[in-house]
């Protein structure tokens, strides 16, 4: 295979809301550049980027997918992501090795969340973008109107670059403005070029007129000559554009319909033309002791890669997919890993189009490739061959909050379902999973319903092990409100030694979490070597409480006296007395349940605030406070809820901000529960006893 230099490579990660299309886009791309046989369909489930079969199943992504494409003499390394929420991570990953995106949106349905949340995301990573509108062919399709909403939501940034030529209502053409090179709109006929119909020219006019403009807004040379109303020149048209979407001061609109393979050619030539190379990022981001900073880019010389993703394949083993950061990569090297410090032997490296790889030599800086069964390597990971090399700067993803407690349907599957699990750790870094000693639950935590209905498929599928989801049981406490004086007194005569400890103790309300135990014993009614016993005996019997079970907490215990017999008593006898005082008191003392209390930062559009502090109010939580967002018009509020309250509270609030809220939730402290759900709950720890 040829050498492909990093100059001619292109990074594009296609993102958007789901069925917007980015999946058909890229496989229009491989059809028309003769790279697959056939036109896939995504409901068909027979398209290159969807290949898993839980993707076939379901009939969308779930997965980032590579789809390597070559166009006049370029290589274009297509990054399909998920369009749905609950695959946002994956996103993340192809954002992290894109050097560029493509924002594909709904020529009927327009701007949408998912296209909002794109946008905010290539924002934040300062990434050179563009916007492919989709389904032009479609009856109700609106390229004029939604061209506008973008221009309005997204800033003057945005302009036309490949426009629709229409015959009365119906598109017949389409304009490449760059060129001013009209070729048809129908099926089977892209690419071919047409005479610009009548009664287009005053939409053309303007439409060029906002290209020159964007144009010229990037230099001072361009800006003279648009004023004076010179031309400008193909060559520094394709220039500017280049130099203006890098520094993202410029974001083109281009229009076509994938299904229908119409300004799929387009595209590809502007892509080729406009997106930015590798070289021409200039720096990556690595990370030392002192935090963040830029290095320069190497394209010779040893090689660097940064893991973005892994696969664990049942028949491959683990796939590792990388991006060559620095220098250039060649089958049979050896790569030290930075995170664990052991040396990889990347035996042979392939390059990988939806499912199908193939094996190359090498590979150049900037390139995207797989290589499989590396020992000690997981996404994240930095290798390299260079001398003091640092780690590149990792994904960042998005915390998971929805959880819930997953268990065999068969008795003795749970090792099945633990190694199934830690597979598929290694594939989703916002997948969590713990086994809690406390509930006695294994616990998954991911980003909603359908992220966790996926896991438990793909379980099923790949490992044989069918499990069952239920809500999670809550960490419960109790504790007591009021001072009591108790004794207890174990007393046993069985023939020989027998056994006797008899305490006197006051249980009052402690302040640390734990027990707080103190002696104010005079006299030696009780020995001084009993103490611990006493101690141990009230730590014991603190792991259940009188009311539900659950454990006492802010205990304060002190033993005051007691009496003791010198042959008969024994460590044992006054743990056992000590345990019957503090069985004896509790129900005298006031007990309460306690619930865990979460802390809340939702991050959510200010004209959506009311509706989730009536959602807040609902779960019996408190609104603490609010302040601004670094987003405009974005707030976040802080509050506290019961953990009980909050499982599915991931759900209602993608459901009020239609996906553009987020929060997270960590725990905060113990509360007392309501009289009202205190007895509920006790009522039903009672009955599963």
């Amino acid at each position: 295979m040829e050498k492909i230099h990093s100059r001619d490579i292109r990074n594009v990660c296609l993102l958007g809301h789901g069925a917007s299309g980015k999946t058909s886009l890229a496989e229009a791309m491989l059809y028309v550049e003769k790279l697959t046989d056939r036109l896939g369909k995504t409901p068909d489930g027979n398209t290159v980027c969807d290949y898993d079969p839980e993707e076939i199943k379901r009939g969308f992504s779930l997965q980032t997918a590579i789809a390597p494409v070559t166009h006049k003499g370029a290589k274009i390394n297509i990054i399909d992501t998920p369009g749905y929420l609950d695959f946002v991570g994956e996103a993340a990953q192809a954002l992290r090795v894109a050097g560029s995106a493509l924002i594909v949106v709904d020529a009927k349905a327009g701007v949408e969340v998912g296209t909002e949340l794109a946008w905010d995301m290539v924002t934040k990573e300062k990434m050179p973008r563009a916007f492919f509108i989709n389904k032009c062919d479609d009856p109700d399709a609106r390229f004029k109107t939604v061209s506008k909403e973008l221009h309005d939501k997204f800033g003057s940034s945005i302009c036309p670059v490949v426009i629709p030529l229409m015959t009365g209502d119906k598109i017949v053409g389409l304009l490449d403005l760059i060129q001013m090179r009209a070729v048809a709109f129908e099926n089977g006929k892209d690419g071919q070029p047409i005479e610009i119909p009548e009664g287009n020219d005053e939409r053309i006019a303007t439409c060029r007129n906002m290209l020159h403009e964007a144009v010229a807004s990037t230099s001072e040379e361009l800006m003279e000559k648009f004023f004076e109303g010179e031309a400008i020149t193909h060559e520094e048209i394709v220039k500017a554009l280049h130099d203006g979407i890098l520094r993202g001061d410029i974001t083109p609109i281009i229009c076509g319909s994938a299904t229908n393979l119409c300004g799929v050619r387009l595209l590809l030539d502007i892509i080729v033309d406009t997106l930015p190379s590798p070289v021409y990022h200039k720096a990556e981001i690595v990370v030392d002791a002192e935090g963040e900073h830029e290095v320069p880019l190497r394209e010779h010389g040893p090689a660097s890669i940064f893991v973005f993703k892994t696969i664990a394949d049942p028949f491959v083993g683990k796939m590792s997919f990388f991006k060559v950061m620095g220098g250039e990569l060649y089958a049979d090297s050896t790569l030290k890993n930075l995170t664990t410090e052991q040396d990889e032997r990347l035996t042979r490296i392939y390059t990988v189009c939806g499912k199908k790889q193939t094996e190359v030599k090498m590979l150049s800086m900037g390139d995207i490739g797989m290589t499989a069964k590396l020992i000690s390597t997981n996404t994240n990971d930095t290798l390299s061959q260079a001398e003091n090399a640092l780690p590149y700067k990792k994904i960042v993803y998005p915390g998971s909050y929805y959880q819930m407690a997953i268990a065999p349907k068969a008795k003795g599957d749970e090792d099945k379902i633990a190694q199934g699990i830690a597979k598929l750790l290694e594939e989703d870094l916002t997948l969590k999973y713990e086994n809690n000693a406390e509930t006695k639950q294994l616990l998954l935590s991911g980003q909603g319903d359908i992220h966790l209905d996926v896991v438990v498929s793909k379980l099923k599928a790949r490992f044989g092990t069918s499990v069952v989801l239920s809500e999670p049981k809550i960490a419960y406490r109790e504790t007591i409100k009021k001072k009591v004086e108790v004794e207890g007194k174990h007393k046993k005569q069985s023939g020989g030694h027998g056994q006797y400890g008899h305490v006197k103790m006051t249980f009052a309300p402690g302040i640390n979490p734990g027990l707080e135990f103190t002696t104010s014993v005079v006299g030696g009614s009780v020995p001084k070597n009993y103490f611990p016993a006493v101690e141990k005996g009230l730590l014991e019997a603190m792991q259940k409480g009188v009311l539900a079970g659950y454990p006492m907490v802010n205990l304060r215990a002190d033993l005051s006296d007691g009496s003791y017999h010198p042959v008969d008593s024994s460590e044992m006898a006054f743990k056992i007395a000590a345990s019957l005082a503090y069985k004896e008191a509790l129900p005298k003392a006031q007990p309460v349940l306690l619930e865990p209390i979460g802390k809340l930062h939702i991050t959510a559009p200010g004209d959506m605030l009311g509706d989730i502090m009536g959602a807040i109010n609902k779960r019996r939580g408190r609104v603490l406070g609010m302040t601004p967002a670094e987003k405009h018009g974005d707030q976040i509020i802080e509050a506290d809820a019961p953990m009980a309250e909050l499982v599915d509270f991931a759900i209602q609030l993608r459901a009020i901000t239609q996906g553009r809220g987020s929060y997270t939730l960590t725990f905060w402290d113990y509360e007392e529960v309501p009289a009202l759900n205190a007895q509920k709950i006790i009522a039903e720890a009672l009955k599963q006893d």
